[in-house]
């Protein structure tokens, strides 16, 4: 395997690095905001209303 031995070189192998671990934070920063979310929605009953609605739809459009 071929170390990079230039600058340039060097350059892309640490912004590679951090385009990673960016796209791993905006990943965790997602997940805490969904968790935050679906714990709201399930404290409030939401979630339940949400997919009777939605089954109330289905069964309008097809009976």
């Amino acid at each position: 395997m071929d170390e990079p031995t230039s600058n340039t070189a060097l350059r892309r192998v640490h912004e590679a690095g951090q385009a990673t671990a960016e796209y791993a934070l905006v990943v965790l920063g997602a997940a805490a905001v969904a968790g935050l979310f679906i714990a709201w929605a399930a404290g409030t009953g939401r979630i339940g209303d949400l997919l009777n609605a939605v089954i109330d739809a289905v069964i309008g459009q097809v009976g």
